[in-house]
């Protein structure tokens, strides 16, 4: 397999010789929390499968329809999730996305239900490739909003474990770059995940009830412009551990 990078300052994706397998054409929607920008990949060919348009960017969206166009009859389209960074740009490609369940073949990817990040969420898995959308970024770690989000950290955990089992050879994420390591890579997740709650344990163990307190102590380690967003993960990890009876929610302050 083989993956290319786009140059999305003029919105072409590079041209693939016709043995070449995958493209991804990263979005311009670079940040914080989309790295380098939605990766967007376009895959097989006759007919292409398109997975995560990205962000409504005419740029962007005129490069993955000319890379799957190169790639022979009309293409499919899937999603990962629903998030907006990965699917704003569905109406302007005009394809229809293809619904899978769990467990279920399409255009030979395999679809594995994986939420946590999103209650939708899925990877989908071609040979020993998978790709991962927001479960597992290229670089640093995804966000695990709460409840009120849609989101689930025992969820999210249980995907990862699921991943475990899966014997693969590289994951293309939905942002950032290939991993060719990819269970190292879990493991590293799940031990990261893992440590910040029992660095949150320790703390309530403490006696410290303060949410601010709590943050400041267990995410000492995100810079400023990423604290809201560790102030979400924090409370994934707050409804986890009163789901587990460990906390009660009453007993935190501001």
């Amino acid at each position: 397999m083989v993956t290319c990078q786009a140059d999305h300052r003029n919105g072409d994706a590079s041209v693939l010789a016709p043995t070449d397998d995958i493209a991804v054409i990263p979005a311009p929607n670079p940040g914080p929390m989309t790295l380098e920008g939605t990766n967007t990949y376009v895959v097989g060919r006759d007919p292409a499968v398109v997975i995560d348009p990205g962000p409504a960017d005419r740029g962007h969206i005129d490069a993955v329809r000319a890379e799957a166009e190169r790639r022979g009859r009309t293409a499919k389209l899937l999603l990962t999730h629903s998030h907006s960074d990965h699917t704003e740009g569905v109406e302007m490609l005009g394809l229809e996305p293809t619904a899978l369940a769990d467990d279920e073949e399409a255009f030979g990817l395999r679809a594995l239900a994986t939420p946590g990040h999103a209650p939708d969420h899925l990877c989908f898995l071609r040979g020993r490739g998978l790709f991962a959308g927001d479960l597992i970024l290229g670089e640093g770690s995804t966000i695990v909003p709460p409840a009120a989000q849609g989101g689930s950290l025992a969820d999210y955990m249980d995907s990862l474990r699921k991943l475990q089992e899966l014997d693969i050879d590289v994951i293309y994420p939905g942002h950032g770059p290939v991993i060719t390591d990819p269970q190292a890579k879990v493991d590293e997740y799940i031990r990261h995940r893992e440590e910040r709650e029992a660095r949150l344990v320790a703390e309530l163990d403490k006696g410290v009830r303060s949410r601010i307190a709590l943050l400041d102590a267990v995410w000492d380690d995100v810079p400023a412009e990423l604290r809201p967003a560790a102030a979400y993960a924090m409370q994934a990890h707050v409804e986890k551990l009163v789901a587990e009876d460990r906390l009660r929610a009453e007993e935190l302050s501001e």
